[in-house]
């Protein structure tokens, strides 16, 4: 029997690789199985650590410009025997590396963002897979773009800072200096979420109050997007407002798009491939999966919808060992899970689940093996 064990984390509890040292040693006892390794994560926290378990890179630390363009250390993973970097922004454009008083996405850059880029293609890197969650800015990428080599200017010809308040102010882009390597390099990038740029939907309206700008700051932000997005349109012959997630990350979904040649995807789609995940799965007899909760976002890009895809491909079993679910059994099964358990059935309480995960998850693992 082959069994392939695919978990994410159970946020604020264990990790996916914690999961496997516990349930794998189960399974090789009571059933004899051969077991696979294969943990996943869907973009959010642990994604880095989860994608080292497959590039096997290392950490590459550079001093960037923070959002306020204040020099730091900034790391990302690159792999030399695949020639991958996996950066995330957050590192150098992140509203964790600012205080609340200093946070206004008016006057931050993704310049860093683009630092990092650079470093990792002077490495040797020809793959870049992007993280952009956790910005604090909305400059629709002409940070990280102006440190690749553009330059934006306004109806006088000077060149702007590149940051939100200058958007609306851009009238010209020149692509003269930009660094040539950057078109030979492949660029993913791993987006969640699906707003366009601009609009009651957009960048803006959506996420810029929550990186520090007021009202009047967020029509301004959101003119400045609608505006930039023409310029971009005219310039690149692409149309970012239809770019499903150009909104992203105060709008470097459309900059990666546009200055990169990038292609957004869901974070679990990424590291699957990385994992080479369906070849290495075809042949198993069950595939078991655990996060944190199971609901009804379950199936919207978290790790279990491209499990349940794969399986269901290849007619492979899922099983489902997780922290708690709001769903019925019915629910369950109709997601294409043909066995599922929580450790919410077995605590007494959410202090208790927390607190003894390992011993319900090895319960959890029995149960299932008892079940043969």
């Amino acid at each position: 029997m082959q069994i392939i064990l695919a978990p994410d984390k159970y946020k604020g509890s264990i990790t996916g690789m914690e999961f496997c040292d516990i349930v794998e040693p189960i399974l090789h006892e009571k059933l004899g199985a051969d077991v696979l390794r294969l943990p996943l994560a869907d973009g959010g926290d642990g994604t880095i650590e989860v994608i080292n378990f497959y590039l096997k890179g290392i950490f590459k630390i550079v001093e960037v410009n923070d959002p306020l363009f204040r020099p730091i250390k900034a790391s990302y993973l690159y792999s030399e025997s695949t020639k991958i970097a996996f950066i995330e922004m957050a590192e150098a454009s992140g509203i964790k590396l600012l205080k609340s008083k200093d946070q206004n996405c008016m006057n931050t850059t993704t310049f860093g963002t683009g630092e990092l880029i650079l470093s990792a293609i002077s490495e040797g890197a020809n793959h870049i897979i992007l993280g952009i969650g956790g910005s604090a800015t909305n400059d629709c990428g002409i940070g990280m773009a102006t440190a690749l080599g553009y330059e934006f200017f306004d109806k006088r010809g000077k060149i702007l800072e590149p940051v939100g308040r200058n958007l609306i102010h851009i009238t010209k882009i020149r692509a003269d200096n930009v660094d040539s390597r950057i078109r030979d390099v492949k660029v993913q990038i791993a987006c969640d979420v699906k707003n366009p740029l601009y609009g009651p939907k957009g960048a803006a309206h959506v996420y810029a109050k929550q990186k520090g700008a007021n009202p009047l700051e967020i029509e301004y932000l959101n003119a400045g997007l609608r505006h930039f997005s023409g310029l971009l349109d005219d310039y690149f012959n692409i149309k970012t407002q239809q770019v499903e997630g150009s909104g992203a990350a105060g709008g470097m979904g459309a900059g990666t798009v546009a200055f990169l040649n990038g292609e957004l995807l869901p974070g679990i789609e990424l590291i699957m491939q990385i994992a080479n995940f369906e070849e290495k799965t075809r042949n198993a007899d069950w595939i078991i999966t655990g996060e944190g909760r199971l609901d009804d976002q379950t199936l919207s890009g978290k790790a279990i919808s491209g499990i349940i895809e794969v399986a269901q491909k290849h007619n492979i079993k899922v099983a489902s060992f997780s922290g708690s679910s709001d769903l019925s059994a019915v629910e369950i099964k109709g997601m294409g899970i043909d066995y599922s358990s929580t450790i919410m059935d077995k605590a007494i309480s959410l202090d208790d689940a927390l607190k003894n995960t390992e011993t319900y998850l090895k319960q959890l693992a029995m149960d299932f093996t008892s079940s043969f």
